[in-house]
């Protein structure tokens, strides 16, 4: 239901150096002052913290731990029936912990041991190119917030259950963590917006939204389906696409609601010739070509 690099509430230093996050006043913790504190704390974190040095530790509640536990509970009984195989292995492969928030640099020396993946803290937006760009250096921009204790099973927007459960789980995959590997460089490679914009969109229809034909069903390998209790139950029920690098880079998406239009892998093999292909080879000219070919 959104996309990193786009969906942040806005964070803002104001004149006396604090950091305050700028809920909306519909998000759920937008009337609890004591969240409110949390959020901006939290923030304050990422940015003060200097790349190169271990990311600082968030001191959450056990509120906040139990609402961890309970979606990482609720999501692991649905990811046996959802997920793709090559996810289901990755996530036994990396351990996170079931019973409380990982700390995001405990989650780096889980990672990078596995698949040379770290992550960075982010306060909130990302600027597009800044993060899909570090991708290519095995770096993953993410929140350290958890999503407000009254809808444990719904976020606005995304926060460590959606950066750590749906993407550092694929993250521990040596095939997955290759093709991100392959959407940072490509997003680095190219020179136009426009272009960035295609490999961003072509990002959200496989490793956020992607769904394969997997043990004889359609399955998910996509982080946005996957962190989602909601939207993992629906995905089946969505217009199923064919994998198609001109559709997918072309396609318009509403970061507000469960994805309608969805595309399918016929096998993880099916997806890394396609898109892990796109993705390794594409420029800006080869991208205008296919984008005047879905018009």
């Amino acid at each position: 239901m959104f996309e990193e690099a786009q969906y942040f509430a806005p964070v803002a230093t104001r004149d006396d150096g604090t950091i305050e996050v700028e809920l909306a006043a519909s998000h759920p913790g937008f009337a609890d002052p004591v969240y409110r504190a949390r959020r901006n704390a939290i923030a304050a974190l990422a940015v003060g913290h200097v790349p190169g040095t271990p990311i600082p530790t968030a001191e959450y509640t056990p509120q906040e731990h139990e609402v961890w536990a309970l979606v990482s509970r609720e999501l692991a009984i649905k990811h046996r029936v959802y997920a793709t195989a090559e996810y289901l292995d990755a996530a036994e492969r990396l351990g996170l912990p079931k019973d409380r928030i990982p700390q995001l640099q405990e989650v780096s020396e889980l990672l990078q041991p596995l698949t040379g993946f770290r992550y960075l803290p982010a306060a909130g937006l990302v600027p597009l190119r800044d993060f899909y760009g570090v991708l290519a250096d095995g770096f993953f921009h993410s929140t350290q917030y958890i999503r407000h204790h009254s809808t444990p099973l719904y976020t606005p927007e995304p926060d460590v259950i959606h950066e750590v459960i749906g993407h550092a789980n694929a993250l521990a995959s040596d095939r997955y963590s290759r093709l991100y590997r392959l959407a940072g460089g490509a997003a680095r490679r190219v020179e136009s917006d426009a272009a960035l914009e295609f490999v961003s969109k072509v990002f959200w229809f496989t490793l956020e939204f992607g769904v394969m034909a997997d043990q004889g069903e359609l399955r998910a390998y996509g982080a946005g389906i996957l962190s989602s209790y909601g939207e993992i139950e629906e995905f089946r029920g969505m217009d199923i696409r064919p994998l198609d690098i001109a559709r997918m880079g072309t396609t318009h998406y509403d970061i507000t609601k469960y994805q309608d239009v969805l595309f399918r892998a016929e096998s993880l093999e099916h997806l890394e010739d396609v898109v892990g292909e796109f993705w390794e080879t594409c420029d800006d000219e080869s991208i205008a070509r296919l984008a005047a070919d879905a018009r």
